[in-house]
């Protein structure tokens, strides 16, 4: 049930993004290699914002499994505090629309948070299972940055036409969207 809710929300954030694709650039005129760039850019920020926005909540809602997963590592549990509160605006920036500059940001401290968390399960001694997943979200964020289209980047900012209210209405439905799969799809237990 849980891969079913996560496979529908993820294909569903990269229909949004075609939409905000549509509205943001002429889609029409877009050659089938583009289209594809477009597609895969907004499956990969789907899967990482996803990612962001439910272990953001898990974080804050100080869930067993991700308690007992940070006790595992060493760390304190404030941390999860920190992690948390940034995670959540961290899923909001990399959907929203312009503010390339944050976006950049957003990229980098998901992409340190994912590689410290390969890194913190190596140095564990856990086995790579642990270790690949995060692993795995790292490249797929690399894969996102790479791939965002020209009115997402920092070197081509759009500062002379205001999107439309759904292309900013939309990131914020669906990282709401977001929440409530995190709520419902919780694990139960310790997490070793």
């Amino acid at each position: 049930m849980t891969a079913v809710l996560v496979t529908v929300l993820v294909a569903l954030i990269a229909i949004a993004g075609i939409l905000m694709a549509w509205w943001e650039q002429d889609w029409r005129a877009m050659g089938g290699l583009a289209r594809t760039r477009v597609v895969t850019y907004w499956l990969c920020t789907g899967v990482v914002s996803f990612e962001l926005a439910a272990g953001g909540l898990w974080d804050l809602l100080r869930i067993e499994y991700v308690r007992a997963m940070l006790a595992h590592l060493g760390y304190p549990s404030y941390l999860l505090l920190i992690l948390g509160v940034w995670r959540i605006p961290g899923a909001l920036a990399l959907l929203s629309p312009r503010f390339a500059r944050v976006k950049e940001w957003a990229y980098a401290g998901t992409f340190f948070d994912f590689t410290g968390a390969a890194a913190s399960h190596l140095l564990a001694g856990d086995r790579a299972g642990s270790w690949a997943a995060p692993l795995l979200l790292s490249v797929i964020t690399l894969v996102s940055s790479a791939l965002r289209p020209p009115s997402r980047e920092v070197l081509k900012p759009t500062f002379n036409e205001q999107p439309r209210l759904g292309v900013w209405l939309l990131p914020i439905f669906m990282v709401g969207v977001m929440l409530v799969v995190a709520l419902l799809t919780l694990p139960r237990g310790k997490a070793l």
